[in-house]
Parts: structure tokens; sequence; C-alpha cells
């Protein structure tokens, strides 16, 4: 198989388009070193409406882009997709950085939200369709690599931006250069975004558009072309033409959602797809990330940062562990072992709790469970959301049922994102880590009975296990399999 494919041209897409995730991961996690500074500049009450809503302006962004990503992706195509998120990373970072109010810096947070949405519709998508069967899984889930990553560079830039702030010296009527660097440096942590957003719109332009989009397009010497690039041969080119030809073949005049009322496996799979994109995230993921100091300083423990530090890196060194996996044990077996983990790793939590003053534990025990707890959903459920998302649907479809799955994740985000310090008031750490632990229950019994494994799989033989009008009569789809 290798010896057709040119997997160099191949892993350079992928990086290219991978970027997107980085941008994703940054936007997302540097405004934790930005919120107090920014409460004070603009005189808003910790605690207020205002201030929660700075917090979550680029989740709300995020939930309009993840609305719209299928219907521009559908209608302008993956690469022109990215370009276009691409320019709203750079216009959001350098208004963040200029503004002179806080409803343009909420305004700018919610225009980097929307690239945000669009490109975690976008991006994997893209990957999905340029690779083939075999490293699909490596490939996409690079994507949430570079999502973690950008997460952990975030930090680092925000902690390095702040030691330069602190030891600078006093200036008295900064122009604008040394208040985005020096006397508000907020400014300058949330422009940073602007050099990776950079990079990313200039090398979209060395990509090429995806194949199975040109081909649904009717433009198939295009997808001819850039297939070419990536196998071989051109009889696997004929081949790949071919399936793509004979899945979306008489379906061509009409439109996606009559498409999905036509096909009751279509608007199952998506329903499928909401639920574990829903699950995934009150399984406590992002509350855990975004209020992983809240949760170390409940439990009492000396220097909160530095376990939100460890958290991070766990979180990004697991990702890299499951891109090597995830194709040769299979996106259902990685579930099956990273959600048993984390359960069983909150119940310690919630146990550690609820033993810690009779006997007498060590508040280092909670970063090991929750540090296991991530390791499991790292290598898990989060390695493999936007794997399965992004193969899972249909060429035609692809793109708007991958924006209903990445709308409908958003909106969870939002939501935990928002009432996790109300659980923590009404049920306590102890409870609340509970409650996580119970939500893991239906995730595994839904990818157990109703989502096949797809490892292996080309697009066009799991599009036909969703199509197939009665499974039980095919011996190839029966159980697990394909």
């Amino acid at each position: 198989m290798k010896s057709t494919i040119n997997f160099n041209y191949l892993l350079f897409i992928t990086l290219v388009a991978a970027l997107g995730g980085f941008l994703f991961g940054y936007d997302t996690a540097v405004v934790s070193g930005t919120n107090e500074a920014v409460w004070s500049f603009f005189h808003i009450e910790n605690g207020s409406f205002f201030a929660g809503f700075f917090v979550s302006a680029a989740i709300i962004g995020s939930i309009l882009g993840a609305l719209c990503g299928g219907t521009v992706s559908e209608r302008i195509g993956r690469r022109q997709s990215m370009i276009f998120a691409a320019v709203l990373f750079l216009a959001s970072s350098v208004w963040c950085a200029i503004c002179s109010s806080f409803p343009e810096l909420l305004i700018a947070r919610i225009f980097g939200g929307f690239g945000i949405g669009l490109a975690s519709v976008v991006c994997p998508c893209y990957i999905s369709e340029m690779a083939v069967a075999k490293y699909r899984g490596t490939l996409v889930a690079s994507y949430q690599f570079a999502i973690t990553f950008g997460i952990l560079v975030a930090y680092g830039v925000n902690y390095l931006l702040d030691l330069h702030a602190g030891g600078a010296a006093v200036i008295d009527n900064p122009a604008l250069w040394d208040r985005i660097w020096t006397t508000e440096v907020w400014r300058g942590m949330l422009g940073m975004c602007a050099v990776p957003a950079l990079i990313f719109l200039f090398i979209l332009f060395l990509v090429p558009e995806s194949p199975r989009w040109l081909i649904v397009r009717g433009r198939v010497s295009a997808a001819e072309s850039v297939l070419g690039h990536i196998y071989r041969t051109k009889e696997a080119v004929r081949e790949e033409v071919r399936a793509t030809q004979n899945m979306s073949s008489g379906e061509s005049s009409s439109g996606q959602w009559e498409y999905i009322r036509k096909h009751k496996g279509i608007i199952k799979a998506i329903l499928i797809g909401m639920a574990i994109a829903i699950l995934g995230q009150f399984m406590g993921v992002n509350a855990v990330i975004y209020y992983g100091p809240t949760i170390f300083k409940n439990v009492g423990l000396e220097d909160p940062l530095l376990g939100q530090v460890w958290i991070g890196v766990v979180n990004c060194v697991t990702t890299v562990i499951a891109i090597f996996v995830i194709d040769k044990v299979g996106r259902k077996g990685l579930v099956y072992f990273g959600v048993t983990g984390m359960i069983i790793s909150l119940i310690l939590a919630a146990g550690f709790l609820h033993f810690k003053e009779q006997w007498h534990l060590d508040d280092v025990l909670m970063i090991v469970f929750l540090g296991a707890y991530m390791f499991c959903q790292a290598i898990s459920i989060s390695a493999i959301i936007f794997v399965i998302l992004s193969e899972m649907y249909p060429t035609k479809v692809r793109g708007l049922a991958m924006s209903i799955a990445s709308m409908s994740l958003w909106i969870a985000n939002w939501v935990v994102s928002q009432i996790f310090p109300n659980l923590l008031e009404a049920l306590t750490l102890e409870g609340t880590f509970l409650l996580f632990a119970a939500c893991c229950v239906p995730y595994i019994l839904i990818m157990w009975k109703l989502v096949p494994e797809t490892t292996g799989k080309t697009l066009e033989q799991i599009e036909k296990y969703w199509l197939a009008d009665d499974v039980a009569e095919d011996a190839t789809l029966r159980g697990d399999s394909i």
C-alpha cells in the first residue's frame, strides 16, 4: 500500500490543515491568561455577566462558525473555507491587540471564535477526504494533537509575555507598541495569534482542493490531477475517482437536506454524531481544562497553576501516543479502554475528596487521579472525535453533517463552561466528578451498539454501511465490521 502512495505529500497536506487546529487550541486557551487584566482594564466586576461573556465570546462565535461551516465548505470548497478561517483568525487577533473599547474586544473575540468553529468543521473534513483509508485515523488525529499543542503554546506565550512585562521599566504615556507588549500585555497575548494565522494563510495557497469535493462538483480532471500527487499509479487514481463517483451518482441535482431526508441511515448517523459530540463535553473534559486551577485550589493544592501545567503536558503527550495507535488499535478499542479509565479515575478522585480528611490523604493524589483522567480522555474521546465525525458521513453531505455535529459540540462546550461553577456549588466537587463519571456510561454504550468500527475502511465503504437498506442481510455489515 505504502509503495503506491506519496506519503510525504500526504503528510505535508495534513500538517498544513492541522495548523487550523493549532490556531483553534491557541485562540481557545490564550484567554485564560488575560481574564483578570482585561477585567481590570475595562473595569469589569469579576463574576459579573460581562466577565463571563468575555470568556465565552469565542465559544459563541465557534457555535456560529460551526453552524455555517458546512454550508460554506460545500459552496466554496474546503480549501477556500480554510483560507476564510485563517483571515478571521488574523483579523481577530490584530483587532484584539488594538481595540479601544470592551464591546470592540468582544466582537473581535466572536470573530475569532467564528474562525475556530469553521476550522473545527473544515480542517478535519479536508484531512479525511485527502487521506487514504490505511492512514486516515493517524492523519486526522494529528489535528487533535495540533489543538493540544496550541493550548500549550498559548500557556507558554502568556507566561513569557507576562514575565517580560513584569520586568520592563515603567513608561509614561506609552505608545501603542509599548501598550501591546508592556503596560497592557493582554493585548500582546491575544495579538500573538496573528503570527501563526499569517503562516496558515500563506501556506494554504500551496495545497490543493479536496478531490472528493471536486468530483461531486463534476470537476473530475482537477480531482485526477490532485489524486495524481497522492497516488503513484494511474490505476489507483482511477479507482478513487470511480469509487467517489459511484457513491455520488444520481444525487447531484438534489439538495443536501433532501438527500438526508431520503436516507434514514444518514439521519441516524447525524444523530449519533451529535450524541457523541455532546456527551463528550458532559464527561468533563473541557471543564477540567478550563477550570483546572479552580479545581486544584478547591482541593487545597498549594500551587494550582503547577497542577494545570501537569494536566496540559499529559494531554499533549498522550495525544501523540494516540496518533500512533489509532489505526492499529481502532477507534472503538481506544474508546472502550479510555472511557473505562475515565470512569475509574473520576470515581477515585471523588473518593479522594470524600475520604481526604478522614484518611489524611496527600493532595498530590488529586494530580495523579486527574492526570490519569486526562490520559484516558486524550487517548480516547478527544483523539477519535474529529476522526469519527470526519469519516462517518457521505461525501455529498459531509460538510453539512459535520457542521451539525460540531455545532452540537460547541453548544455543549458552552453549557458546561457556564454551569461548572454552579455544579461545584450545588453538588460539590465530589458530586460533580460522579456526575461526569455517570455521563461516560451512555457514551460507551452508544459507541458499542450504534457506531461501526471504521478503522482501515474507505470513506465509500463507510458510506455504504449507513445507506444499506437491510444491514442484517449483508454479512459484511454484521457486528463491528463494514
